[in-house]
């Protein structure tokens, strides 16, 4: 083991030296700089002691690596040990003893020395730390204590290129954290801690916040029953979307919500990272029309409805000019105060977000982002608005220079934070003069809807970020990971971070090699030849489409064959760069492919051929059933336009063919899933359940997870949700009892259609489709929660059955 980790460190040996710090920001705005600064001066202030983060650093090391608790020196030092934002050192301990420390991580804050740790045993000791969903850890390779590997030369220090790396996106709360309890919460955040993220949302629990702001306006609980949306969908309850759906809150939620939300603030703060809490963007309950009938109140448009239902459609925006939205916006800031403690400056606020202002005159959208911040600053006289990026790529023909530049120029420079959200496929800073002189943080998106599918763009997380922050006039401050869910692709979130701490652009074939030892615990050529082949084909997508799963199988065309020609069912490999979430149902709903299938599936047959080597290796079973599961759905999706063109050839005999074949494929991949923990509905589902109090909470629980993985949203008998499938998974459990359901009912619509020369019956089978839907998301149908089958054999008898 000692001679792979000698070359596993010869391979890295370019990779391991201290990044430079270089001039970050300021744009052409004078202060910009100094404005920033400001902010990280402001933020020290509220940190926890040196003494408590240290103590936080020390439970991240033994929960993570008990064993080795005594073998690492770990120090927390504010000041005098970096040139300019943060930093970390590793060095040998001198004159060690037996069962004593070897070597010591020192680092600014506990994040940095928690980044620190890992990056010593990633680069030393082969380690990789991954979700539990995504494979988890693999420590093997460490050394016993007493013989960690020593660090050449006196030490080796890394330092921040810019000061923040920051995590989340507003969604993310939805899609992967609704049914989080403390012990998951506590995973995470040792997780971030030890990818160096110091700037992260903390949005649990502020339902709570806002019953105690709003029952001094006048509002009661009944009022919020219907303002406040189910646990699965609050984030667009709280952007303002819809109100309603999937509620309503429950007081226990509230409470156990708002307690949860305590310990993990409190938890950020012993590690030293910087929360970002919510602020006030203007959604009001309804009868605040009656409460304050003089007060500049709006009804929005539809959003994503069927067909308008009032019971959760066309919410109500106070007008940020109206001097009750100050009220509101301070008491809302004053309340978490209140309760949290003062921990933080900085605040998120998306008042457009997929809501556009009522006019598009510069001078009036200045004014009303100058009153959103107004909001912040009454309640924090050192409020920071960080707001996400999203509205100028979502409404980019809204959003012209003109008035983008209004808005972020609507508060003095250094009070506004931007997340270019999109930035790893639609960069705003290259076309906005690097928004106008504003601070902003270079983000990956990355993932819509918390799809489970192998995506990335390997190239651009490695080089983007440093070329933005190298440009000319450059006012980037960090970079960021915005996924909509989490719990995939952990290639790419093993690098996105590292990029906040590189100043320099990363070669990747040799990353990747080393990353593939680190991942499995051994070197193995076969998985290096794998790993060469999908940095090339899967983690390349360089087309600008954005990644959001098609596959025919987890998101069925809600089209009548007659439409679904040659012409318009094709995989699609065009150049349109525009993605937004109102654009999820279109005529065409196209599966994506950016690369060579053929490829893929030689990178899979290495993969198999290496599992005599890695057969005990969870990371690689997690791999290998991910890699088999994904060509194995892009197989699919050929075998569904087979069989939609034997449907217009009049072929019935090969139509049933590659009808058996698509739902033998559904069944097929189910099993594999079934075959690894992280692939299972029944863990969603009991991980609902389990934070309900009562059997009236578990059954609504339920439907809420049941609901946002199918329908999503609203439909009639007739006419699907608008947002069906956005958020579809490739789960064992709901391919085989929803999925499968599905195709066979319009296949034997089809086939029945070609048999007696009739049209296809699209409305019938709509109507028999939604109704099954419908009464699956009531079910309560118990799925496994634990793996059954080996996923090895699995994926070798289907890679004979299907590709060899």
């Amino acid at each position: 083991m000692r001679g792979l980790l000698l070359l596993l460190l010869l391979h890295l040996s370019l990779l391991l030296h201290p990044s430079s710090t270089s001039p970050v920001l300021a744009g052409k705005e004078s202060g910009g700089t100094n404005a920033v600064e400001d902010i990280l001066r402001r933020g020290e202030t509220l940190r926890a002691s040196p003494s408590v983060q240290l103590a936080a650093a020390q439970g991240v090391l033994l929960r993570l690596l008990p064993s080795h608790n005594s073998s690492f020196l770990l120090k927390v030092v504010p000041k005098g040990l970096c040139e300019r934002f943060s930093c970390f050192r590793i060095g040998n301990v001198a004159n060690s003893t037996p069962n004593g420390p070897e070597i010591m991580i020192e680092g600014s804050t506990a994040v940095e020395v928690s980044f620190g740790l890992h990056w010593y045993l990633k680069y030393w000791c082969g380690v990789h730390i991954s979700w539990d969903k995504t494979g988890g850890v693999q420590v093997a390779t460490v050394p016993s204590p007493g013989s960690l590997p020593r660090v050449q030369g006196r030490s080796v220090k890394v330092e921040r290129p810019v000061p923040w790396n920051y995590y989340q996106n507003v969604v993310t709360s939805s899609y992967s954290f609704p049914w989080w309890d403390w012990r998951r919460w506590e995973k995470e955040l040792d997780w971030m801690a030890l990818q160096g993220i110091n700037l992260p949302l903390a949005f649990t629990g502020q339902e709570a916040i806002w019953q105690k702001v709003f029952k001094n306006f006048g509002v009661n609980n009944i009022d919020l029953g219907n303002f406040f949306g189910g646990p699965a969908f609050l984030a667009w309850a709280r952007m303002g979307n819809l109100h309603g759906w999937g509620g309503p809150l429950s007081q226990n939620w509230l409470d156990q919500q708002l307690s949860l939300q305590k310990l993990i603030v409190s938890r950020m703060i012993e590690l030293g990272m910087t929360p970002v809490l919510p602020a006030f963007s203007g959604n009001v309950p309804a009868i605040f029309r009656t409460l304050f009938p003089t007060a500049s109140i709006t009804r929005l448009s539809n959003w994503n409805t069927v067909n308008g239902d009032p019971r959760w459609c066309c919410t109500y925006l106070l007008d940020p000019s109206d001097p009750l939205f100050i009220e509101l916006g301070r008491a809302f800031i004053k309340q978490q105060i209140k309760e949290y403690g003062h921990i933080t400056n900085i605040y998120n606020c998306d008042t457009f977000n997929e809501n556009l202002p009522p006019t598009n005159d510069p001078k009036y959208i200045s004014s009303l982002g100058a009153a959103v911040y107004d909001a912040m600053a009454q309640g924090d006289g050192d409020a920071i608005w960080l707001m996400q990026g999203w509205l100028f790529s979502s409404d980019a023909g809204f959003w012209k220079p003109p008035q983008m530049k209004a808005l972020v120029h609507s508060v003095p420079i250094g009070k506004m934070i931007i997340l270019d959200l999109f930035a790893d496929v639609k960069p705003i800073w290259k076309i906005s003069s690097q928004f106008y002189g504003v601070p902003y943080v270079w983000c990956m998106l990355h993932n819509f809807g918390g799809n489970i599918e192998m995506y990335g763009i390997l190239d651009e997380i490695s080089s983007g970020p440093i070329d933005a922050r190298v440009s000319q006039n450059s006012t980037m401050v960090g970079v960021g990971m915005c996924m909509e869910g989490i719990e995939h692709n952990p290639v790419v979130y093993e690098l996105m971070p590292e990029m906040a701490f590189r100043s320099h652009s990363i070669q990747i074939e040799g990353w990747l090699k080393n990353y593939s030892f680190r991942r499995y615990g051994q070197a193995n050529h076969q998985i290096e030849e794998a790993w060469k082949i999908l940095y090339h084909t899967i983690y390349n997508c360089t087309d600008g489409i954005a990644d959001h799963n098609k596959d025919f199988i987890v998101q069925f065309p809600d089209l009548s064959p007659i439409q679904e020609g040659s012409q318009v069912l094709q995989i699609s490999k065009s150049k349109n760069t525009r993605f937004s979430l109102r654009e999820t149902k279109s005529n065409s709903q196209e599966p994506h492919l950016w690369y060579s299938t053929k490829e893929v599936i030689k990178a899979l047959e290495l993969f198999i051929v290496a599992g005599s080597s890695l057969a005990e290796s969870l990371t690689y079973r997690y791999d290998l059933v991910d890699l088999t599961r994904q060509v194995l759905a892009k197989l699919s999706n050929q075998v569904y336009l087979d069989a939609i063109n034997a449907y217009h050839q009049n072929d019935a005999s090969e139509l049933t063919l590659q009808i058996q074949k698509f739902m033998e494929l559904i069944e097929d991949i189910d099993i594999l899933l079934a075959s690894d923990d992280n692939f299972l509905l029944g863990t969603w589902l009991e991980s609902a359940k389990k934070l309900g109090v009562n059997e009236k909470e578990k059954r609504q629980y339920e439907w809420n997870a049941r609901t946002q993985i199918t329908m999503w949203f609203d439909n009639t008998e007739t006419n699907q949700s608008q947002l069906h499938d956005y958020a579809n998974k490739f789960w064992s459990g709901l391919l085989k009892s929803y999925y499968l359901p599905r195709a066979s009912t319009y296949f034997s619509y089809l086939l029945q259609s070609l048999n007696k020369n009739e049209d296809f019956p699209l409305e019938k089978w709509r109507r028999n489709w939604i109704s099954y839907s419908n009464k699956w998301q009531q079910g309560q149908e118990l799925y496994p929660v634990k793996a059954e089958g080996d996923a090895i054999s699995i994926a070798n008898a289907l890679f004979a059955k299907y590709l060899s």
